[in-house]
């Protein structure tokens, strides 16, 4: 080879990767500019948005600009709420009064009367009468009716009555309680009747049982023909709460040596149970002992008894191993070392111990002298598993120190003995009577039978009857009296359509818990723990919000203006915008409403079209069959009159429009059941959008533009041509769509590529482009509307290349050529996602973060501040749940007895046993019932998928600086890189040299998409726990209480039919062998 052409070569492989010089930063903006400038203009001329306020000014006379005071607004509509949960209060008083005296008044029936007490099980099939026979006390209503209110099949004209499935309904102690609790059906429907707004009253029993009104059959979420019902009115977070004052609780584990195999596998499910008997407003810790004392878990003092705290100690439990000898004193006097802090939020209230053991010789009495001198903690014992040990001790332990004590022998005592203590617990609340009779508000949750979202108010029932003693009243608590709000109807009493999209109220309660907030929207079915989304989790925390949160706790009025970052609707995008907090509490609850309204939401447009006349033209705009004249219209989902029902998942909203007109058609807008001032905004919008589309007919659309849209504050959303609008893929709601709200916080044109994943979808290939109308009126500024066009990626595509292009270039890159082999370039938005390239391999991919693309490259735009980044943590999601392994599973849906189990006549004498009885005699009749688990595998994905929290990573421009260039150095090459923003748009182009020509600089994809995750650590958490208050009155005098320290393993609700149905039983299952797997062999 000639030495020259070798020399060539050489210097070849160590240049730079281009072929040209790299265009310089003067020549990048002018390419820049260049782009911009023909992007504004398309959009300005196509979308008509000068246009647009000319006819805001001719409409001038049809409305008016008001002002939104945010103090006047939040202190009215806090008086709203007031009222409704006034009037719910004044119900529940009501139906705890009758239901003490109609306890009172009852006279205690025998066995012998059982048949003369007829009820409605819920659980009975209503398509199976049959099954009703032969049991004449039951019976089946014949007059269900879909109710609106309820969503559900329900009856007016009787009660249902709800028993968990481990409780035998045919026990003297059940039939007794089904017959004082049949009173309560009149004042049931009296209330119903003097307010019809009344959602469920329900009266949850000490005994389990559950009587509520209307009647409606027992189908909810999370049963049906293959599954056991599970659930016990008992362990719901409204009676939990109602049926004692808030908890400091120490569970104190036995992890001796002598509690190894099984009984150490009793204790750790008792403990899991106990734990599912502690609500928010309760604090809890577990500590383990042999030789020495043990944290369980990484807490060193109480925490909160928060779902994600209890999942940890759950967790921790699972791991405790059996070894040592038994050391009473040292894990007794680290209980009480925990329960006597005081530099550590607790709930302050009732201390107690829970031991869980298999018993021993030692009373450990020295301690409790030291410790417990006045009996301030009280102390329950659990005698565990099946031993020779003598229970006299612990037995001992629980009488001395006012509590109670338990025995465990078997699975099937957990679930009774684990929550029975909360009877005990009651007791200072019977004996302070009136001074405990006040209704506490719940925390959210899933209601079990459909309605959705509600908080419950509560308030318990005693037994006042004379129990022959010196002291004149029992004290035993009856149960908890319920009744439901929705926050349907909350949401109600705070309108919120002034304020625009971005403005919002939001409710909080003790624990720093929404209860109203746009951002509450749990995707689940689930109703086995509370909502509990902290207001600084559902928005992007900074310092003032934290003392914002304090404040509104703390039950303050209060305001501040502040500068926030905010979540897109969709969770792609993080905005900056200017917020105004005004909040103030909701007297007589512990609840505190705010309202949060942005700077551009101050004053508002109210319509003033009560003409008949008027309304008829503007709303003949919004037929059907004038989609050609008018473009494809879409209107917003919302209430506007009472007898208007809205559109269903199934329906489409051309279906919802049709249905609109037929109404305002026969019954005018102004008809009483309609919200007017909302619906003649409708139509104003109407009229004015009308107008505008009018004007878009008068000129040619644009080349790259395939639609042309408008969307309004009102609720109208026009797209033109129609044919366009079929494609349509946004929210017709305007106030839930993602464009449309950040078009207003940003004075930007935003481009918004279709998301990279819907796309497989979708066959839309096209880039939104939105601006915000700005809007003058006397001098107040107002945004009332959102235009826009879609811009076909094709052409885009060519004049994005064009724009870049240089003529007579020498030794430098000519522009971004189409597939150029040594440059890359590309438009990216805001979030960091594709929107245009210069490769048709790119294409394809629009919409997706660009991390996933060129990896090395968006590394180094975050590391030269272009792009920041902040993770948060999404508490509502749901996620598949982690396969198990088949082999070594039993039924997931039955549960399954072990064979000491069944030899045990303690376990056959227990609830569990009555429930596997039940669950055989149905698998007699329905042969697949067992295999229940096997047909989880045939629901939906959405029936799959469980409560979970993911980490959300959202990228967004960290500053206001144009222009970023920098080297990405790598092994053996570099690539030069030049970012620079366009102005007045949410975007930044970006040129490099090309991924190829340095492929030694590739690096794993940069994920930003959301992740499963465990959230954050629990352990750092409890060291600085949110603030949070508890209740103001506490309930925990426990002087002058009865001795009740026995209770045996058996229940009397449980036992009475078991010996009977033995041979049965164990017919069955010599019928019907289970394997591991869950199948029959």
């Amino acid at each position: 080879m000639d030495y020259s052409v070798c020399l060539l070569f050489l210097l070849s492989t160590i240049s730079s990767a281009s072929t040209g010089e790299f265009p310089t930063s003067q020549i990048i903006k002018e390419w820049v500019d260049q782009m911009q400038k023909e992007l504004i203009t398309l959009t300005d001329t196509a979308s008509g948005l000068e246009k647009l306020i000319q006819i805001y000014h001719r409409h001038r006379p049809h409305f008016s600009v008001e002002t939104n005071n945010p103090a006047q607004l939040v202190a009215a509509a806090a008086g709203n709420i007031e009222k409704l949960l006034f009037n719910r209060s004044q119900a529940l008083r009501r139906l705890a009064l009758e239901a003490e005296k109609f306890q009172m008044d009852h006279v205690w029936r025998g066995d012998s009367e059982v048949d003369k007490i007829v009820y409605y099980n819920a659980k009975d099939n209503l398509n199976q009468t049959e099954d009703g026979k032969g049991r004449k006390n039951q019976y089946l209503p014949d007059d269900f009716e879909t109710d609106p209110d309820f969503k559900r099949a329900v009856s007016y004209n009787t009660t249902a009555v709800h028993i968990p499935t481990d409780i035998y309904e045919g026990s003297t102690i059940i039939l007794n309680e089904l017959n004082w609790t049949e009173a309560l059906e009149d004042v049931f429907r009296k209330n119903k009747e003097e307010d019809p707004s009344l959602l469920w009253q329900v009266f949850g029993s000490a005994t389990g049982l559950a009587r509520y009104f209307p009647a409606s059959p027992w189908i909810n979420a999370r049963n049906s023909a293959n599954k056991i019902d599970l659930y016990d009115v008992r362990r719901r977070p409204w009676y939990i709460q109602g049926a004692a004052s808030p908890k400091d609780m120490l569970i104190l584990v036995d992890a001796s040596g002598s509690v190894s195999g099984l009984t150490l596998k009793l204790i750790r499910t008792s403990v899991s149970k106990m734990l599912e008997t502690l609500s928010d407003d309760d604090y809890v810790n577990v500590v383990y002992f042999n030789d020495k004392a043990e944290h369980a878990a990484c807490f060193r003092n109480l925490v909160q008894a928060n779902v994600r705290n209890k999942r940890m100690l759950k967790d921790a439990v699972q791991s405790i191993t059996a070894k040592g000898i038994t050391n009473y004193r040292g894990g007794f006097e680290m209980a009480f070392e925990q329960l006597a802090q005081t530099n550590v939020s607790r709930a302050n209230c009732n201390k107690i111990i829970m031991l869980f053991t298999d018993g021993g010789e030692e009373r450990a009495e020295e301690i409790f002298e030291k410790y417990n001198p006045k009996q301030a903690v009280r102390i329950f014992t659990f005698s565990v598993g099946q031993h020779n040990y003598d229970k006299g001790p612990i037995q001992w332990m629980a009488c001395a120190n006012k509590g109670y004590y338990y025995e465990i022998p078997s699975i099937g005592a957990i679930r009774i003995n684990t929550q029975e203590y909360l009877d005990v617990l009651g007791r200072p609340m019977v004996k302070a009577d009136r001074r405990a009779k006040q209704v506490q508000w719940t925390n959210v949750y899933l209601d079990a039978l459909g309605l959705g979202l509600v908080i419950t108010g509560t308030l318990p029932v005693f037994n006042k009857t004379n129990t022959g003693s010196k002291k004149s009243q029992n004290q035993l608590i009856l149960g908890v009296m319920a009744i439901d709000v929705s926050l349907e109807d909350i949401k109600r009493l705070t309108p919120q359509f002034t304020f625009g999209p971005n403005g919002y109220y939001f409710a909080i309660d003790p624990n720093g818990y929404v209860l109203l907030h746009p951002n509450l929207v749990p995707m689940t079915a689930e109703f086995d723990e509370p909502v509990t989304l902290d207001f600084l989790d559902a928005e992007l925390e900074n310092e003032i919000k934290v003392k914002m949160r304090k404040e509104m706790i703390d039950g303050l009025r209060g305001n501040y203006t502040i500068s926030t970052l905010v979540k897109s609707k969709d969770e792609r995008y993080i905005d900056s915008g200017q917020r105004m907090y005004t909040f103030a509490p909701v007297k007589g609850t512990d609840y505190s409403l705010a309202l949060v309204l942005p700077d551009y939401s101050t004053h508002y447009i109210r319509a003033n079209i009560a003409d008949t006349i008027t309304q008829a033209k503007f709303s003949e705009s919004l037929m059907a069959d004038k989609f050609d004249e008018y473009g494809y219209t879409f209107i917003a989902p919302r209430t506007y009159c009472k007898d208007l029902k809205l559109p269903d998942k199934n329906q489409n909203n051309t279906e919802f429009l049709m249905d609109f007109n037929d109404y305002i058609d026969t019954k005018t807008p102004n008809n009483p059941m309609c919200d007017v001032e909302l619906l003649n905004r409708l139509l104003l919008d109407a009229g004015i959008t009308s107008s505008l589309v009018k004007h878009w007919k008068t000129t040619q659309l644009q080349h790259g533009v395939v639609a042309r849209f408008v969307a309004t504050d009102g609720g109208i959303t026009r797209v033109y041509p129609k044919s366009a609008g079929l494609y349509w893929g946004k929210e017709a709601e305007t106030y839930e769509s993602s464009y449309y709200k950040r078009s207003l916080d940003n004075d930007l044109y935003i481009f918004t590529p279709t998301p990279y994943l819907s796309k497989e979808n979708s066959s839309e290939d096209s880039v939104l482009v939105s601006k915000a109308v700005n809007l003058k009126v006397d001098g107040i500024p107002l945004k009332p509307a959102v235009v826009g066009v879609k811009l076909d990626i094709g052409a885009w595509m060519e004049s994005f290349i064009n724009a870049t292009q240089k003529i007579n270039c020498n030794d430098e890159i000519c522009g971004c050529q189409r597939n150029d082999a040594y440059v890359d370039c590309a438009l990216l938005d805001d979030g960091g996602f594709l929107v245009m390239s210069n490769r048709d391999e790119h294409i394809d991919e629009i919409g997706r973060f660009f991390g996933g693309i060129d990896p090395i490259l968006m590394v180094n735009l975050v590391n030269s501040s272009l792009f920041t980044f902040k993770k948060t943590f999404d508490y509502q999601s749901r996620c598949y749940p982690e396969k198990e392994s088949k082999a070594a599973a039993g039924l997931r849906s039955v549960y399954v007895p072990t064979i000491a189990d069944i030899l045990n006549l303690g376990w056959l004498a227990s609830a569990a046993a009555w429930s596997i009885m039940q669950q055989l005699l149905v698998s007699i009749t329905f042969p697949n019932f067992l295999d229940a688990a096997e047909m989880n595998d045939e629901l939906s994905d959405a029936a799959r998928k469980e409560v979970c929290i993911t980490e959300q990573t959202q990228y967004y421009f960290e500053n206001n600086i144009v222009s970023f260039k920098g080297t990405i150095d790598c092994e053996n090459c570099t690539r030069l890189y030049h970012a620079e923003k366009l102005p007045k748009t949410n975007l930044v182009f970006v040129i490099a040299d090309a991924k190829v020509t340095c492929s030694s600089c590739d690096t794993k994809p940069l994920i930003q998409d959301e992740q499963q995750s465990n959230g954050p650590d629990p352990c750092e958490m409890a060291k600085n726990p949110r603030y949070r208050k508890g209740p103001a009155a506490c309930f925990d005098n426990n002087e002058h209480d009865e001795a009740m320290c026995r209770r045996s393993a058996g229940s009397p609700l449980a036992s009475s039919p078991l010996m009977l149905l033995l041979p049965l039983f164990m017919c069955c299952l010599g019928r019907r062998t289970l394997t591991a797997a869950g199948r029959p062999a």
